[in-house]
């Protein structure tokens, strides 16, 4: 006797039957981007703006993160527990992320990162929880995101990124991908910001 399951599938395949064939999409698209690293760099910072983020190409991205913060008015800010030591700035209180709840990190002024790569054509940067990254809830959960991207960090295309990332994809880690503050519009085009995200960006690219 034939099961229900049996038999929907017979009739999909018997559909499916005259149908046309199957297409293989066109991969001619760029995998690789061409331009020189300074290209590269000036172009990711240009689309990082275009976000109404605020990018700062710096020498001593230590510094630059202790400008950001005192500049936003941040005086509690999270970091991950193996953030690097230079780019926990003095002068503010830092508190680190050993599972803080929400109430925890939303009380927060802000939070600093690093990231895994970022993009230049998309202005994107990408996390995936590596050193300095922590975990998804300190950079999505606070108004405020410092993050720090290393200059040799930033490819060209989204082909490059997305292989970038592989690894931490095949090993089963979160991967967060920003483009700008957390904004949204409604039906009007009203922007809002903040609502699933940090409201504010700064993007220190460390040259």
């Amino acid at each position: 006797m034939t099961s229900g399951r049996e038999a929907i599938l017979a009739r999909v395949r018997a559909s499916l039957a005259d149908g046309p064939p199957h297409v293989v999409p066109p991969r001619n698209y760029r995998l690789r981007g061409e331009s020189g690293a300074a290209a590269v760099i000036a172009l990711f910072v240009e689309r990082v703006r275009d976000y109404e983020a605020t990018v700062v190409v710096a020498d001593d991205p230590g510094a630059a993160v202790a400008s950001a913060l005192e500049a936003a008015g941040a005086r509690r800010v999270g970091v991950a527990p193996d953030l690097d030591h230079r780019l926990r700035p003095s002068s503010v209180e830092l508190i680190e992320d050993y599972g803080l709840d929400s109430r925890d990190l939303d009380a927060l002024d802000g939070a600093v990162t690093t990231c895994a790569s970022a993009c230049a054509e998309t202005g994107t940067i990408a996390l995936d929880g590596g050193p300095g990254q922590g975990r998804r809830a300190l950079s999505l959960v606070p108004d405020l995101h410092v993050c720090v991207v290393r200059a040799e960090a930033i490819v060209e295309t989204v082909p490059e990124l997305i292989a970038a990332l592989e690894p931490s994809a095949r090993e089963g880690r979160p991967i967060v991908l920003v483009s700008g503050p957390s904004a949204t519009s409604d039906i009007e085009l009203t922007r809002v910001e903040g609502v699933h995200g940090p409201r504010r960006l700064v993007v220190i690219v460390a040259s």
